[in-house]
């Protein structure tokens, strides 16, 4: 040994002279690697597993023994380049030993000896490729840091990053480490109060000059590997983590939390460490209403913010991301004087909802009749609507007593002429659907394309009500869509007074981005106020809508994403195809099956061909979400609130497209429940007329005249014509049964045969237009049903004349259509 090498310590004479870990060869089929090595205690062997190290990591001569590494001197004290580059004298070799099928002891820990690693308190805690992570205890020590380097560079391993190992963990276990809790810091008042926050950007100077006294200890080691430092998390788990993060983009704590390998609460409170910040549940905190107003609710669940006492002119503030420097500065601008704290998204999130909720519910129920009331049903006939309707009413009684006949005529040339002009106009949007493909194109190569690191957060609002038989399949179906899970923001909207559902999902082990919303229990009781709320804790880029029973198709959310790339500003709205997995069920669902395939796979692509107004689907509508407020969201009080909806976006110059993609949903078996369901769509359809009629010369002008034709034939007709046919059937049967030259004076022969023709056409566009769009859809063992149709358009009329019942007595009223009846499934 040289004169150096006899200036160190014996101990690190001892631990420097060790060889670099060999490999010897393996079996071909042998799990596991073996390396050994001879301190001057004795023999022993480390286990290392054989996907550590790749075979040339090390050089070897002919008699296996290794090779001297060389190393720049440059590298090392004085003292030490002499003896780390020299081979140990006088080793014996033991004979290598099968090694067992499971490593006893993790790969990344044999990359330094125990005794390295007591002697310098140092511990491997990660390697990945080119690179190693050790925890240190003192990161200025240089021997250690050095001895180190040189190991790792012996292996092959050109990077070490240096992890200050925190005190907590060598005296505390996991579980006390993270439920300590930090002193609380001191308060930040380094600048003075604003009078709102901020919420555009500020200048990077400007971000740097606020956030200087108000930056919380940091710590210089990364999330990851502080989680696996403390064994939240695996080496493969993060490995998995890192892979998608940099394929998905986001937070590495989100996404270890979305995908379950660490838990939101483990996360925040490593976070917490990180930072030198305490670690709060707002659960255990007594929240101060008013503080916490003090923070806009939009504003506070946009950037994850919870206000909840104030001391002293102190205010102690949660926040989901303890290093986001810009918030931290505006928060300081806004308060004067902060406590910062950490806690978990999603606690953040119940808390304010729990806060905001006497706001929200008012807001959900009455800000559009507030703020909009020309756009609103809360009021189903307004005053001149009744005088008009009175009008009319009594014109017509007065003249069916001084000259029936005449009167009569009058009216039948009206419906007749209305009804033939609504059966051609859809005969025309078929045509045009089919001549061209209208729907918003989105090929699969455009969505393998996109660059899933910049894909838009999605809102998922899925209003429930006594839904406990279908929440599973409800998770199931969300969990197939090809999304990263921490860009969805899941919110599943559940009724006060409804603890079946609520209990049944309580039972289930929800993902972290599904968030259970409790509606407080108000009127009106419908759908749309149970979206207008959840709409109010949306946190997404784009918001949709899925009903319990839906099954989107996996990719559908991508195309959305394609479509409003590939359009232009004024398309705000996409609206997806609905269709039925249970078509072949019964009879029922069958005739359901071909009235939405002709609806979403020829009527409503024909009237985006066209550019008129498109009366929404009930689910499947994907918004942009700041625009989608702007507009004052949905109406509460009308039951057909998706065609309404779809009105007032062509009112205020937005457009909807079609986008190719399909939704499956339970096609309604049972008669009465579908007549329920009907009646309720059948009456929304009138309120939607109502509303938008209160004034038709302004509707005409914000549409245009063509769209304004489009709308009396779409919306006026659906129901006008389910109305009147009743009537008229029972007319024509009556003068089968009879030849009553009464009724023959009300057709004269003009009338008569524009009449008959309607009659016809109407039954031949209904029928035609059934069995085409099934046939559009490939299901053409449907089409001979599509034949019966007449059929299924009488138990319309009956639904209609229940709707237009309920408009006088109880026009709020949402007529409940229980889910979970399919017995078979045939998509």
């Amino acid at each position: 040994m040289s004169d150096e090498s006899s200036q160190l310590p014996p101990e690190l004479a001892r631990v420097v002279h060790m060889p670099a870990p060999r490999l010897t060869p393996a079996p071909s089929r042998a799990p596991a690697r073996q390396r050994e090595r001879v301190p001057a205690g004795g023999p022993s062997v480390d286990v290392l597993d054989e996907d550590t190290f790749a075979p040339d990591l090390l050089e070897a001569d002919e008699e296996g023994t290794p090779a001297v590494v060389d190393l720049p001197g440059e590298m090392l004290p004085a003292a030490l380049a002499a003896v780390v580059s020299q081979p140990i004298p006088g080793g014996r070799r033991r004979k290598p030993r099968a090694a067992p099928a499971k490593a006893t002891v993790p790969p990344v820990a044999a990359l330094l000896p125990r005794e390295v690693c007591v002697l310098f308190g140092v511990r491997p805690v990660r390697r990945s490729a080119g690179s190693v992570t050790v925890a240190i205890a003192d990161p200025q020590d240089a021997v250690a840091r050095t001895v180190v380097e040189v190991r790792m560079r012996a292996l092959g391993i050109a990077e070490v990053i240096f992890l200050p190992m925190y005190p907590e963990a060598e005296t505390l276990s996991i579980p006390e480490v993270l439920a300590a809790t930090l002193t609380a810091p001191e308060p930040i008042t380094e600048l003075g109060a604003i009078t709102e926050l901020e919420l555009e950007p500020a200048a990077d100077e400007d971000v740097v000059a606020l956030v200087a006294p108000a930056v919380p200890r940091v710590d210089t080691g990364r999330l990851g590997e502080r989680l696996l430092l403390a064994g939240i998390i695996t080496p493969e788990g993060l490995d998995e983590a890192l892979a998608r993060q940099r394929r998905h983009g986001g937070r590495l704590g989100e996404i270890l939390a979305h995908h379950g390998l660490a838990t939101p609460a483990d996360v925040s409170r490593v976070l917490a460490l990180q930072a030198g910040l305490p670690y709060v549940d707002p659960a255990d905190l007594t929240i101060d209403s008013e503080v916490a107003s003090w923070v806009p609710p939009r504003v506070a669940l946009k950037y994850r913010v919870l206000a909840w006492k104030e001391d002293a002119g102190v205010v102690d503030i949660a926040v989901a991301d303890p290093f986001d420097a810009e918030l931290r500065a505006r928060l300081l601008a806004h308060f004067g004087a902060v406590r910062l704290h950490v806690a978990t998204d999603g606690d953040i999130r119940a808390a304010l909802q729990h806060v905001h909720a006497d706001a929200h519910i008012t807001a959900a129920t009455s800000q559009l009749a507030t703020e909009h009331a020309a756009n609103s049903a809360a009021t189903t006939f307004t005053r001149g609507q009744k005088t008009f309707g009175a009008i009319v009413a009594a014109v017509f009684l007065i003249g069916c007593v001084v000259n029936p006949i005449p009167t009569i005529v009058v009216f039948n040339v009206v419906a007749g002429g209305f009804y033939l002009a609504s059966s051609i106009y859809k005969l025309v949007l078929a045509r045009d659907s089919f001549r061209n493909d209208p729907v918003t194109p989105v090929s699969s190569e455009e969505v393998a394309a996109l660059d899933e690191s910049e894909l838009p957060v999605f809102t998922i609002l899925m209003p429930m009500y006594r839904e406990a038989a279908v929440v599973r399949k409800l998770v199931a179906g969300i969990a197939r869509l090809d999304y990263p899970r921490h860009k969805l923001d899941v919110k599943l909207l559940l009724e006060e007074d409804d603890p079946e559902t609520l209990g049944a999902i309580e039972q289930m082990d929800l993902p972290p981005h599904f968030h259970v919303i409790i509606v407080p229990d108000a009127l009106p009781k419908t759908k749309p106020k149970a979206c207008n709320y959840g709409l109010l804790l949306a946190r997404g880029d784009i918001t949709v809508i899925y009903d319990a029973e839906d099954e989107p198709d996996p990719d559908q959310l991508k195309k959305v994403v394609v479509a409003f790339r590939k359009s232009d500003p004024s398309m705000v709205c996409v609206q997806c195809k609905l269709n039925y997995y249970n078509r072949t069920q019964n009879l029922l669902t069958r005739w359901f099956t071909t009235e939405y395939s002709q609806w979403f796979d020829i009527f409503l692509p024909g009237l985006d061909a066209h550019d008129v107004p498109i009366p929404l689907g009930g689910t499947s509508n994907h918004f942009v979400t700041n625009e989608l407020v702007e507009l004052g969201a949905w109406d509460p009080y009308n039951v057909a609130e998706d065609a309404d909806l779809g009105i007032r976006l062509a009112k205020s110059g937005w457009r909807t497209g079609v986008v190719d993609s399909t939704t499956y949903e339970e096609a309604n078996p049972d008669l009465h429940n579908w007549i329920r369901q009907r009646s309720r769509w059948v009456k929304g359809y009138m309120q939607t007329y109502l509303v938008h009629m209160r004034s038709p010369w302004r509707l005409m002008r914000s549409i245009g005249v063509r769209s304004f034709a489009s709308f009396q034939l779409t919306v006026g007709g659906t129901f006008i014509g389910f109305l009147l046919n009743p009537l008229y059937w029972a007319l024509t049967s009556l003068w089968l049964a009879t030849e009553a030259g009464a009724i023959r004076q009300l057709f004269p022969w003009i009338v008569y045969y524009s009449a008959a023709l309607g009659l016809f056409l109407g039954n031949f566009t209904f029928t035609y237009l059934n069995a085409m769009g099934a046939m559009r859809r490939g299901y053409y063992d449907l089409v001979k049903f599509a034949l019966f149709s007449p059929i299924y358009w009488a138990l319309m009329s009956w639904a209609a004349w229940k709707g237009a019942v309920q408009l006088i007595t109880k026009p709020h009223y949402w007529e409940k259509t229980e889910h979970g009846l399919a017995t078979e499934r045939s998509r």
